[in-house]
């Protein structure tokens, strides 16, 4: 990654917009470069961020930080992995809260895939594409749990396949605000993007894909009538972006600390049991993960515990 540039450019007698005298005076940036830019508070004059792209352009000196470039493939960095399985075709690891599965926007660095490149070495190149070498799946970045990554090509093609004919145990464990009811069924949904916040999956009643999610309450917390809180087991028959967490608020009982489906704060002795675990992410742990080796026919199947977080979250709301 190369540092920040900085540079001055001087405007004698400018005319228009400012994005657009800017850009003329910075052949090597589109407008909407410039815009980017100015936004970002990148640009200044006088030492005032100028963040207006349609203000009248003045004469001036201003000053441009250029952002550092980012590499176009992900780099190895040495990030522990809690690794459960691991052979010449394929790698099992226990991902931590809190790492996202692949660079992305905002988060280029830290991620599974960068750990993966290091641990893995050379064995990685190229395997399911440069942004992504290895990821078949992926968890959010602040769901915990088992994940499954290929190292060869034969594996990365059979995972796939594995994949996207749902033919794998995954099991999850969620925390819940309340508890659903009833206590066990199916979810069968349209899932896609929410048309009011498109950072975000919604239920549709048209469109989107199908998502089928089986759930059932393991332990409820606080009183058999209306319980306060849940243990919640769900089993994925499809894998669609944020589908266990769209579903559990769906019916009325989200993860507990999910900022973006929680949809309204819990119980006063529940925020205070969560305020005391520490816990600050969505309270959803992928434990297991079953599949057959793509290469070996092997059967395999592993399980994680709850991570310390969630656990120590589950204590408390015991006490309830």
């Amino acid at each position: 990654m190369k540092g920040r540039e900085e540079l001055e450019i001087t405007l004698t007698s400018p005319s228009g917009r400012l994005d657009r005298a800017l850009a003329d005076a910075l052949p090597e940036l589109s407008r909407a470069r410039v815009q980017a830019l100015m936004a970002s508070g990148a640009i200044t004059r006088g030492g005032e961020a100028m963040t207006d792209p349609s203000a009248k352009a003045a004469a001036g000196v201003y000053r441009l930080v250029l952002p550092p470039t980012i590499a176009p493939e992900p780099q190895a960095q040495a990030i522990p992995l809690t690794v459960l399985y691991e052979d010449a075709h394929l790698i099992v690891i226990d991902k931590a809260p809190g790492m996202s599965a692949h660079p992305a926007p905002g988060s280029r660095e830290g991620t599974l895939v960068n750990a993966l490149i290091h641990h893995c070495g050379a064995s990685l190149s190229g395997i399911g594409g440069v942004a992504r070498p290895g990821i078949v799946h992926r968890l959010d970045k602040n769901t915990s749990g088992v994940m499954v990554a290929a190292k060869t090509d034969a594996a990365h093609r059979g995972l796939a396949a594995l994949f996207a004919a749902h033919d794998l145990d995954r099991e999850y464990i969620a925390l819940t605000r309340g508890a659903p009811s009833p206590p066990k069924g199916t979810l069968t949904t349209r899932l896609g993007r929410s048309s009011g916040d498109r950072k975000k999956m919604a239920v549709l009643r048209a469109g989107g894909r199908e998502a089928i999610t089986h759930y059932a309450v393991s332990r409820p917390f606080g009183p058999a009538a209306r319980p306060l809180a849940a243990r919640v087991a769900c089993r994925l028959e499809t894998g669609r972006t944020h589908q266990i967490r769209v579903h559990l608020a769906h019916k009325g009982a989200p993860c507990l600390g999910d900022p973006a489906y929680g949809s309204g704060p819990p119980a006063p002795a529940v925020r205070a049991a969560i305020a005391a675990a520490g816990l600050k992410r969505q309270a959803l742990h992928a434990a297991v993960l079953g599949f057959r080796h793509p290469v070996t026919g092997e059967a395999l199947r592993f399980e994680t515990p709850l991570p310390s977080d969630m656990a120590a979250l589950e204590g408390l709301l015991q006490k309830l």
